[in-house]
């Protein structure tokens, strides 16, 4: 069906996405990366280089805050039509070669400009952003069960060297999310610095042990083509090379920085969309079923339009095969007070987090430290800071 989903219900008029056109600024948002450096060579001024990470961090948030929330939802009815028009798959897919040309552009001007330090530091914030945004889309992809999906969600990992996500996130992360032994999960008392160092090595960790389970089950080598966390590594380690013999291997250091910056985006991420958050254990490493209140939501209308719904992150979770455009909102849901971009920004500043999501996280779940996903080495702190009622579990 292409441009209405229609209802079921003949008395019904037909369903129309009121947000249709608006996904185009999942397309256009990262093409802003490309605006400092076109201001600069336009006004011969370095610190243009910065408008980009200023939009992101400044901008962006103020225009979730002016725009406010989208509490609305499809109906049931128009989602079988609204997942089968291909409009909205063909957006996913022309945003690949975009942000693939933006992170080649990236490094050729890094090369063939020279920067000052500040110039240079914000080119990685810039190059990072794309590789975030590259994420993102292979979140989307990678969740998608047709081939090209899922070989367009290697591709887009591959850039920035995270192409293990496309394992870990899909079979890691869905399956242990909101329990102590998720590494992408954070926990209350635990800032985003000592998380990343628990994150992004668990991540690698966990995707390497299930994919070489999978293949050894399957009775294939686990070194060999057939080893999806090896075959994006094998286009980093090509398209790596070949920037480096084309720019010379003095771009090597900053394909690394960027690279970092950029899947720190992912950790930013993880980091604010389970905080604290538990499932219960049923029974010895059995846990309750993944629930929307399980993750925290944002339904901020600017941030969510640029990262294709991602921030209605709590019926992902309970929903994962459930393509952006039908992603649901929910009532009386876990919910951050600005979408992914300002909350960001928050998490950078431990003091300020903890202001901010701590008292949400206890108003959401109550004071009882059974039902929090709590930094063991802070347990204790954290006990008595809020008063929590604790059995002297660890």
């Amino acid at each position: 069906m292409s441009h209405a989903a229609q209802n079921v219900n003949p008395q019904q008029p037909p369903y129309r996405d009121r947000k249709r056109y608006a996904w185009i600024l999942s397309l256009l948002v990262p093409c802003l990366v490309g605006f400092g450096p076109l201001l600069m060579v336009t006004t011969g001024d370095v610190r243009a280089l910065w408008f980009p990470v200023v939009f992101f961090y400044v901008f962006a948030p103020l225009l979730d805050w002016l725009l406010g929330e989208d509490l609305s939802n499809p109906p049931e009815s128009a989602v079988p039509a609204l997942d089968a028009d291909p409009y909205y798959r063909w957006i996913t897919f022309m945003l690949v070669p975009i942000l693939w040309a933006a992170f080649v552009f990236s490094a050729w001007f890094v090369v063939h400009f020279d920067l000052p330090l500040h110039g240079m530091v914000a080119m990685v914030l810039i190059t990072g952003s794309v590789g975030g945004f590259c994420i993102n889309l292979g979140h989307e992809l990678g969740h998608k069960n047709t081939a090209l999906e899922r070989w367009l969600a290697k591709i887009v990992l591959a850039p920035t060297a995270y192409g293990h996500f496309f394992i870990e996130h899909n079979r890691g992360h869905h399956r242990d999310v909101a329990t102590p032994s998720d590494p992408a999960s954070s926990r209350m008392g635990e800032s985003i610095y000592h998380f990343v160092l628990r994150e992004m090595p668990g991540a690698f960790k966990r995707a390497w042990v299930l994919e070489s389970t999978r293949l050894r089950q399957a009775g294939q080598a686990v070194w060999s083509l057939h080893n999806e966390i090896l075959q994006p590594a094998m286009i980093t380690l090509v398209l790596w090379t070949a920037l480096v013999l084309w720019l010379g291997v003095q771009i090597l250091p900053f394909l690394l920085v960027a690279s970092f910056w950029a899947n720190f985006q992912l950790t930013s991420a993880n980091y604010i969309e389970h905080y604290g958050l538990l499932r219960q254990e049923r029974a010895p490493g059995k846990y309750e079923t993944c629930k929307p209140h399980h993750s925290w939501n944002s339904n901020h209308i600017f941030s969510n339009w640029a990262l294709f719904h991602l921030q209605r992150h709590s019926d992902h979770h309970a929903h994962p095969l459930r393509r952006y455009q039908s992603l649901r909102h929910f009532d009386n849901l876990p919910r951050l007070p600005s979408g992914y971009f300002g909350m960001f920004t928050v998490a950078y500043i431990p003091p300020l987090w903890r202001y901010v999501m701590d008292e949400r996280l206890l108003a959401v779940v109550g004071r009882d430290a059974s039902r929090i996903n709590i930094d063991p080495r802070q347990r204790a702190a954290v006990v008595s800071r809020y008063r929590l009622i604790d059995d002297g579990a660890s």
